[in-house]
């Protein structure tokens, strides 16, 4: 199983391949910041991708129309910024995430 390691925290969450980073943090029993619950809308559950970012399936055009509109594309590409709820995992990443605790 695919696993995506949260900084600063440190913690290593289990997620199975397809499943959105938020979604495996939720399902282990994690806090992840969010204002829209998921829907992909509001900007709280960014995080920057350290590590791996060919293990999340691409971007798509309603996640990149958020961060874009919110970061602006230059930020969005060297921060390598992506929506928890919306970033598929197929293999180990890691990610930086201010916020993420237990629930």
């Amino acid at each position: 199983m695919p696993r995506v390691t949260v900084l600063p925290a440190g913690l290593v969450l289990e997620a199975r391949p397809g499943q959105t980073i938020m979604e495996a943090a939720r399902e282990q029993g994690y806090y992840w910041p969010t204002t829209c619950g998921g829907q992909g809308i509001c900007t709280s559950c960014t995080c920057s991708v350290e590590e791996g970012a060919d293990a999340l399936d691409p971007m798509g055009p309603a996640e990149r129309r958020t961060l874009y509109a919110e970061f602006g594309e230059a930020q969005v590409r060297a921060r390598r910024l992506r929506l928890a709820c919306q970033a598929r995992v197929r293999g180990d990443v890691a990610v930086q995430k201010r916020g993420v605790r237990q629930a």
